[in-house]
């Protein structure tokens, strides 16, 4: 006997979809003001599915940022400080003895949320920061032989101070390649800092700030991200952006394979604002410097002289000069 067929939800729209995103984006401007831009580039990050690296000086907002993403998708959050005290077992849990049944279980630790703030990533130890790397991967934990997952949809995002690199330990390669976008927000405008003397009171800018979408609804978006249309032609141009920067006179080490993967997705996701079920040269071109730029190795940087804009500005160069299609 044939097993009753599973009915499956049709997707969202593409109309429905764009509503939905900018809805997300409209309740996040309610705590970060005047970051259009960021604000967009960090929802099509979380509907990409992929983890986000916010780089900046204290006190811009980033923090900010992850507790409204997570109320404004209604998930589940926690919020872990690194430190160089910080041990693997704080974040994933651990086997706790039980001394009456002489048995083991299971404590999960922080990071069995949809939505978990590793806050100053680099100021633990690289084994501290080598416990996220499972995770962020494979959306599950590994310990003492047993494998846990973790709930759906999860989603890491990580701050670091780009200026004060004291006591601080450095992203290696393999971390940074976990997060599909690294962004800036950057000191707001003079406008906007004038209004928040006169407008903001003592209460957090997030403490009343309601939830817009759902979970569901963002593994709804993120099912129709990966079904997005991506054409040989615009599959081309991503390949030869990435190829550009490998043979680049600038750049040590171009865009990986796992680079070129993350741009793709990343650009389908940013095709959801146009309403549009296909990818374009554009949607590429919009998410190409958040993709890629952490993910370069400079020759300035083994000489000590490297800035975090100038991959940025390489980027930028790189493509002006490969051809889209048309």
């Amino acid at each position: 006997m044939n097993a009753p067929a599973r009915s499956v939800s049709p997707l969202p729209s593409s109309a429905s979809a764009r509503t939905t995103l900018e809805r997300v984006a409209a309740n996040l401007s309610l705590a970060v003001q005047g970051k259009d831009k960021e604000l967009r580039l960090a929802v099509t990050c979380i509907v990409a599915g992929g983890h986000l690296l916010l780089e900046d000086v204290p006190g811009v907002g980033k923090t900010t940022l992850v507790e409204a993403l997570a109320r404004s998708f209604a998930l589940s959050f926690s919020r872990v400080q690194f430190t160089a005290d910080l041990m693997p077992a704080d974040i994933l849990g651990a086997q706790v003895f039980h001394a009456q049944t002489a048995t083991f279980t299971f404590r999960p630790g922080p990071i069995f949320r949809q939505l978990v703030l590793a806050d100053e990533l680099n100021r633990a130890p690289p084994r501290t920061q080598s416990a996220l790397l499972e995770a962020m991967a494979q959306g599950q934990v590994s310990l003492d032989g047993a494998t846990h997952a973790l709930p759906r949809p999860f989603t890491v995002v990580a701050t670091q101070n780009p200026v004060d690199f004291s006591g601080t330990y450095p992203l290696p390669d393999s971390q940074l390649d976990r997060f599909l976008m690294r962004l800036s927000l950057g000191h707001p405008s003079p406008e906007v800092e004038a209004r928040l003397l006169t407008t903001r009171d003592t209460s957090s800018p997030v403490e009343h700030l309601a939830a817009v979408t759902s979970p569901e609804e963002l593994s709804e978006l993120r099912t129709q991200v990966a079904a997005q249309r991506l054409d040989d032609a615009v599959a081309d141009y991503v390949v030869r952006l990435a190829q550009a920067t490998r043979a680049h006179g600038d750049i040590e080490r171009g865009a990986s394979t796992r680079a070129v993967l993350a741009l793709g997705m990343a650009a389908r996701a940013y095709a959801l604002w146009e309403e549009r079920s296909f990818v374009t040269p554009g949607d590429v071109r919009a998410v190409l410097g958040p993709c890629l730029a952490h993910r370069l190795l400079l020759r300035s940087a083994t000489q000590g002289a490297y800035t975090r804009d100038e991959a940025a500005h390489l980027l930028e160069e790189v493509a002006r000069k490969v051809p889209a299609p048309r």
